[in-house]
């Protein structure tokens, strides 16, 4: 552990003009007290650190001196490539490895160049999560991501419409979307998705399965998310819209479905409104999507959920019809 902190004390020094102690305590988190100790430790063993005495002193290396201790463990360069989504790294439990290879990155670099890392990340960041909610982090997401990337087979319990069900997977990769973690496994022949959430157990083997070397993450999961999309959608609702509906169709509905509809329709008609056939989930998604294109859309069937938006709009009309509204 002391081994460890005076190498990354090394590399900070090296990637820096200089450091003062409180910056090297916070960095290394230890006191200023322990700062100094391994400072002289250090020089002690040769490494030429220098302390400059006064209010705007520090810590720095003299005489140019470069560690060649700048080769990248394989978790840290693993993590290196995931490092602009550092939600995603505290959840997989690698924000350590991410961080220790940043820093033997900026170290590796010529002076010049030290401060590319972190003007990129001034001007970059993915923030992963939808809006509106707070994702919380599955509690066997490290065990997982441990599997997939040692690539150990995983004796795995999941939960499948409020049943437990037992499986022995071939973890080949993670995806987060919108906030929410996913399993790509195969199963025997058959690859398939699992929500990382609803697994309740998993125990990583002894054996490592032997990995589809075509195996293509995102066209998977590109591909497997559309025909997901696509099984949804079981109904159909037409729907006459506004110019002004048309274009917010695709904010309210699933965006695919939406231009799907948009492309197969006929012209517009003499008031420049459009009549689509939507695909949709069910009558009931359907009314609380739609209802938020309010007089934009008309519903034209089926009858059912044009009598439901008949009524919520009388509903609302009756509200609305006093200029003075209901006292509270």
């Amino acid at each position: 552990m002391r081994a460890a902190r005076l190498i990354k004390m090394v590399l900070l020094l090296q990637s820096r003009p200089s450091m003062t102690a409180a910056e090297l305590a916070a960095e290394l988190e230890v006191s200023e007290r322990t700062v100094a100790r391994d400072v002289l430790s250090l020089s002690e063993a040769g490494v030429p650190v220098h302390a400059d005495r006064g209010r705007a002193g520090g810590y720095r290396l003299i005489g140019g001196y470069r560690t060649r201790l700048t080769g990248l463990g394989r978790s840290e360069a693993e993590a290196l490539f995931l490092s602009g989504v550092p939600s995603a790294l505290r959840e997989m439990g690698l924000a350590d490895a991410a961080s220790a290879a940043r820093l033997k990155v900026s170290a590796a670099l010529l002076p010049e160049l030290r401060d590319a890392a972190s003007g990129v990340a001034q001007r970059f960041h993915l923030d992963a999560p939808g809006w509106y909610q707070e994702p919380a982090t599955p509690a066997l997401l490290p065990a997982v991501a441990d599997a997939v990337w040692d690539d150990r087979r995983l004796a795995a319990r999941y939960l499948r419409k409020g049943t437990e069900v037992c499986r022995e997977l071939d973890p080949y990769g993670l995806v987060l979307k919108a906030g929410v973690w996913y399993l790509a496994a195969r199963v025997g022949d058959d690859l398939r998705v699992y929500r990382v959430d609803r697994f309740t157990a998993v125990e990583a083997g002894p054996d490592r399965f032997t990995r589809d070397p075509q195996f293509d993450l995102p066209g998977f999961w590109h591909r497997r998310a559309a025909e997901f999309t696509r099984s949804l959608l079981r109904e159909e609702v037409v729907l006459r819209l506004t110019p002004s509906g048309v274009r917010q169709l695709p904010y309210v509905t699933e965006p695919m479905a939406a231009r799907e509809a948009v492309e197969g329709a006929g012209p517009p008609d003499e008031r420049g409104r459009l009549t689509v056939t939507l695909a949709v989930e069910s009558p009931d998604v359907a009314f609380s999507q739609l209802l938020g294109l309010g007089p934009e859309a008309e519903v034209l069937a089926p009858a059912g959920l044009r009598a439901r938006f008949a009524a919520a709009a009388r509903r609302t009309a009756e509200l609305y019809g006093s200029a003075q509204g209901s006292a509270p």
